[in-house]
């Protein structure tokens, strides 16, 4: 069972060292994604941007996609993406909306039909409105913040409040790392990806969770261990179940980046990357917030009480003598 350990039990790695050094670390990747999203932007799928997506299977052979490039120019549709994705005999056509609402869309979809022939198999055609794409954009956002204002008030009651407020912090840490993330790798944001964030949030709160009961715990424990050192205890104490979770999941999730085709890939991906920020902000995030916001165990960093001097004694034990 030794060989099957990812991680030494009984470790004693100063995490707390490191809160210097990872906050302004994790305020610069935080403020490159913000600018990468108002610069860049994110490569809203056909959930979000409206449009049509047409998935094609060649009948015999690859797909030409160089070909299909060249007819969907000439249809005069927009602007118009090919790509292959899956197999070799597997491509996707997408363009947005058509002026004329539902009627030039079914127009759009007829005439791709026209172009490529009797040559490939239209297996699926997705066609969704500008009015529906902004509708699930709200629905989106508003599950994600309605989401994590439930389980943060449910951590608020639960813990102290400074282990609610580092919750917070160390969430929306993750969350825009990952928006950073989709903004950086133009991977296709979609409603899978509205799910993929509300995974990682929910793992990100549990590996928090863990961590923040354990340090509780040790607070109950150790009343006159120092914050610092109580908090490093407590993570290296967990730090063998950290490991081996993450790794499991990563394992899961890399055999479905990779085997799971294209339509999974922006969620297996997304998750891959969230594993590791959401297990790094519980560490190096939340965990030193507590520092900061004045967390103290009952008997630490209290003033010791002066003891009383022996001429107060002395005056204090003195009877008045009588005139």
């Amino acid at each position: 069972m030794k060989l099957l350990r990812l991680a030494p039990e009984n470790t004693k790695f100063p995490f707390m060292r490191f809160r210097r050094v990872s906050y302004p670390f994790s305020a610069f990747l935080s403020i490159c994604s913000l600018l990468l999203f108002f610069l860049s932007g994110m490569n809203f799928g056909i959930d979000f941007a409206g449009g049509t997506v047409i998935e094609l299977r060649a009948k015999t052979g690859e797909a030409e996609i160089a070909t299909l490039r060249s007819t969907m120019e000439k249809l005069e549709l927009g602007d118009v993406e090919v790509q292959a994705f899956g197999n070799q005999s597997d491509a996707t056509i997408r363009f947005g909306p058509q002026k004329g609402g539902d009627v030039a869309q079914q127009a759009a979809v007829e005439k791709v039909r026209g172009s490529v022939g009797s040559d490939y198999e239209l297996r699926r055609v997705e066609v969704v409105g500008p009015r529906v794409s902004g509708e699930l954009v709200q629905s989106g956002t508003l599950g994600v913040v309605l989401s994590i204002v439930a389980v943060l008030t449910y951590l608020w009651f639960r813990f102290e409040w400074q282990f609610a407020v580092g919750a917070v912090i160390a969430t929306m840490h993750d969350l825009l790392l990952t928006v950073g993330f989709f903004s950086l790798t133009h991977l296709e944001f979609n409603t899978t990806s509205i799910a993929a964030i509300l995974t990682i949030v929910g793992y990100s709160l549990n590996e928090t969770v863990v961590v923040l009961d354990r340090i509780r715990e040790m607070m109950r424990k150790y009343k006159k261990m120092p914050t610092d050192q109580m908090i490093d205890l407590s993570i290296n104490a967990v730090l063998p179940r950290t490991i081996m979770t993450a790794t499991t999941v990563f394992l899961a999730l890399l055999s479905l980046a990779i085997f799971g085709g294209h339509v999974i890939r922006s969620f297996s991906l997304a998750m891959i990357w969230g594993i590791f920020v959401a297990t790094y902000s519980s560490v190096f995030i939340c965990s030193p917030m507590l520092i900061y916001l004045g967390l103290r165990n009952e008997d630490t960093d209290k003033a010791p009480e002066t003891a009383p001097s022996k001429a107060a004694k002395a005056t204090t034990r003195a009877k008045p003598k009588a005139a």
